[in-house]
C-alpha cells in the first residue's frame, strides 16, 4: 500500500504524463511564475506611487510658493505620475508667464489659449503615465481567462489517452485508469492555480489604476483653476 502511494506521488504523476499534458503543465507553470513576478512588481510600484501621491497632495495644498514646490517635487519624486503631470502643466504656464513679463504675450484672448494648452499638455502626460502603469495588466487578464481552459485541455487529452490505453486490455479496473486520470487532473489544478491569483491581481490593480486616474484628474482640474485665478490677478494688476 505504501509503495503504491509512493509511486503515485505528485512528481511521479507529472513525470509520467504524456508529452502534450507535460507541455500544458509547463506552459501553465511558466505563466504562473511570470504572473507572480508581475504581481509583486505591481504591488511595489503602486504602493510607492500611492505614498508619493498622498505626500505630493499634502505638501501642495499646505500652501507655499508653487515655483519652489515645483523644484522640490521634481527632484524628490521625479518618476511619480502626478508629479510628471504637474511639472508638465507648470512648465507650460511658466513659458507663458515669462512671455507676459517681457510683453510678448498680450491680450485677453491669450487666456483661453494658455488654459487649453496647459490642459492638453497635462492630459497627454496623464495618459502617458497611465499607459505605463497599465502595462502588464493585459497579461494578467489573459492568464486569468485562458489558464483554466488550457488546463482543461490538458485534462481532456490525458483522460483520452488513459482510456485509449485500455482499448486492448481484456479486463479493466480502476487501478489501471486512476493514474492516468490523476495526472490529467493535475493540468486543471495548475490552470486554476495560475488563473486565480492573476484574476485577483488584475481586479485589484485595475481598481487602483482607476482611483489614481480619478485623483490625478481631479488635481489637474484644481490646478487649472489656480492658474486661471492667478492669470486674472495678473491681468487686473497689468
Amino acid at each position: 500500500m505504501t509503495n503504491a502511494a509512493e509511486s503515485h506521488s505528485l512528481w511521479d504523476l507529472v513525470s509520467q504524463a504524456g508529452p502534450v499534458v507535460q507541455l500544458v503543465m509547463f506552459s501553465l507553470l511558466l505563466a504562473s511564475v511570470v504572473s507572480w513576478a508581475m504581481i509583486f512588481d505591481k504591488w511595489r510600484r503602486y504602493r510607492r506611487i500611492t505614498q508619493e501621491t498622498d505626500l505630493f497632495e499634502e505638501r501642495f495644498w499646505s500652501g507655499g510658493n508653487v515655483g519652489q514646490f515645483y523644484q522640490s517635487a521634481t527632484s524628490e519624486w521625479p518618476d511619480s505620475p502626478i508629479v510628471v503631470m504637474f511639472a508638465t502643466g507648470f512648465r507650460e504656464w511658466k513659458r507663458w508667464e515669462s512671455g507676459e513679463r517681457t510683453g510678448s504675450s498680450i491680450g485677453e484672448s491669450d487666456k483661453g489659449d494658455l488654459i487649453s494648452s496647459v490642459r492638453r499638455s497635462m492630459s497627454v502626460a496623464l495618459n502617458r503615465e497611465l499607459d505605463q502603469l497599465e502595462r502588464g495588466l493585459t497579461f494578467l487578464a489573459t492568464v486569468g481567462s485562458t489558464s483554466p481552459f488550457i488546463g482543461l485541455f490538458g485534462t481532456v487529452w490525458g483522460i483520452m489517452n488513459a482510456f485509449r490505453g485500455l482499448a486492448g486490455a481484456k479486463t479493466t479496473t480502476l487501478t489501471m485508469v486512476a493514474p492516468g486520470i490523476a495526472e490529467a487532473l493535475i493540468a486543471t489544478a495548475m490552470g486554476l492555480v495560475a488563473a486565480i491569483p492573476a484574476v485577483i491581481a488584475f481586479n485589484k490593480y485595475s481598481a487602483e489604476l482607476r482611483r489614481l486616474n480619478q485623483k490625478m484628474d481631479n488635481f489637474g482640474a484644481e490646478f487649472l483653476n489656480i492658474l486661471e485665478r492667478r492669470m486674472s490677478r495678473m491681468r487686473r494688476a497689468g
